[in-house]
């Protein structure tokens, strides 16, 4: 549930506290453009029905997921894609990485993109899914043992 400040829009507080988070996840799950465009979708989305979403106990979940669906429809034409990393980018990108992450399951890919690339808790990234901390555990630990298999040791 979203709590309001005197004098300012309660959708634009909840976008100034949001949306990085929400954004972030729909990258994790979706690819780097498409997570962002999605992201704008479903904001837009909360604009247009945020009397329903304000109530709800937890709007990012609840966006997070509509743009997640979303993904999956869009995916059926197009694959998950992370941008290829310039080989002179510091620090040091494994260029196997983006293929390597599109290949994860949208969980383990969501959970490891997360917690590893932007710095989640275990529980930040369970509230944002819908899922408990230990099925983010076991995702993020799957997830990383195919990574290794995949292009090698990742720390």
């Amino acid at each position: 549930m979203v709590t309001e400040k005197p004098g300012v829009d309660s959708f634009t507080q909840f976008v100034v506290a949001n949306e990085a988070r929400l954004r972030h996840a729909l990258i994790a799950t979706c690819g780097g453009e498409a997570g962002r465009e999605i992201a704008q979708e479903v904001l837009a989305y909360g604009w247009e029905h945020w009397e329903r979403l304000r109530s709800m106990e937890n709007p990012v979940g609840y966006l997070y997921v509509m743009g997640r669906n979303r993904s999956r429809r869009r995916r059926r034409s197009r694959p998950v894609v992370f941008s290829e990393v310039p080989f002179d980018r510091t620090p040091h990108v494994e260029p196997a990485l983006p293929k390597a992450l599109a290949a994860l399951s949208t969980r383990q890919r969501t959970s490891v993109v997360l917690v590893h690339c932007f710095q989640w808790t275990l529980s930040e990234v369970a509230e944002v899914m819908g899922i408990s901390k230990t099925a983010v555990q076991n995702h993020l630990e799957r997830g990383m043992a195919s990574l290794r298999a995949k292009i090698g040791d990742v720390p």
